[in-house]
């Protein structure tokens, strides 16, 4: 006589959508896939890696002057006991009802820097200036004055000093600056600092410098950031803050903000129902 009761047991089979492991197994890939879209902590520090420091900050004394280039606009001041006999060298004296405010009352009239480096300066003719740092133009037009102005006082300033920030920022564009002295720091700084997601130890700086257009990059984890001869801006540079590769997942599929919670409400599943299968 057949075992009624061996038949009874095969019709108790589990299913296959109660058995646990291809829900763990789908639960590993969910939570593999929602993990190639997160940003480590490690990678939003700054400063971490590298040598002590506080030996790396002296790097404030190896500061290069800037250089006059071709296409710098000069603000030329030039003030003496006399008013009247300084005023035909200021341009900017001359021209005020031209010069206001465009961009909270900035000067837009100065001198400019022709191909060859040179400017026309009121009074003066032409004057080589190219390659010049801005107290050797000082020095220069000081005793060109001496003759005409008595213990004459110079300001010079660079009025197109801008940096433009592309890539990974909040609020990318092109930024003046009217210090001198500008790091790549301040320059983060002005434009909100860097997203979550860019790469913080490879930021590209494209600069042109004595005709020649040349590249550096700079990690801000790193502390011999301080060192770089790219840590100081120069006018005209360029920053590129390049997207890390955790990006292209968070573009590809929207959903992926979802997936840490799906992960969990898979977890939860498969637990109750790894549960009920070992008690039937």
């Amino acid at each position: 006589m057949p075992n009624i009761y061996n038949t009874n047991q095969m019709t108790k089979t589990r299913s296959p959508l109660l058995n646990p492991i291809p829900l763990a197994t789908l639960l590993a890939v969910l939570t593999l896939l929602s993990s190639t879209s997160c940003v480590e902590y490690k990678q939003l520090r700054n400063f971490t890696e590298g040598g002590d420091i506080e030996s790396s900050l002296d790097s404030l004394h190896r500061f290069a002057a800037l250089r006059i280039q071709p296409d710098d606009l000069l603000s030329v001041r030039i003030k003496a006991l006399d008013p009247l006999a300084s005023m035909p060298y200021n341009i900017d004296d001359q021209n005020q009802a031209a010069t206001s405010a465009v961009g909270g009352g900035r000067p837009l009239i100065g001198y400019l820097v022709d191909s060859e480096g040179n400017i026309d300066l009121v009074g003066l003719g032409t004057l080589h200036v190219g390659g010049m740092t801005v107290q050797a133009l000082k020095d220069t037009l000081a005793q060109k004055l001496r003759p005409y102005l008595d213990n004459p006082v110079i300001n010079i300033r660079l009025l197109n000093f801008r940096v433009s920030i592309l890539g990974e920022v909040k609020a990318p564009g092109t930024f003046i600056f009217s210090n001198e002295r500008i790091s790549i720091l301040d320059a983060i700084g002005q434009c909100g600092d860097i997203t979550p997601y860019g790469d913080r130890t490879r930021i590209l700086v494209i600069r042109e410098q004595n005709g020649r257009r040349e590249k550096g990059y700079l990690n801000l984890q790193s502390r011999d950031i301080f060192t770089s001869p790219f840590f100081y801006l120069r006018q005209n540079d360029l920053i590129y803050v390049e997207p890390l590769p955790e990006i292209t997942a968070s573009l590809r599929d929207q959903s992926q903000r979802v997936l840490p919670w799906l992960s969990i409400i898979t977890s939860f599943t498969t637990l109750v129902l790894a549960l009920i299968a070992t008690q039937k």
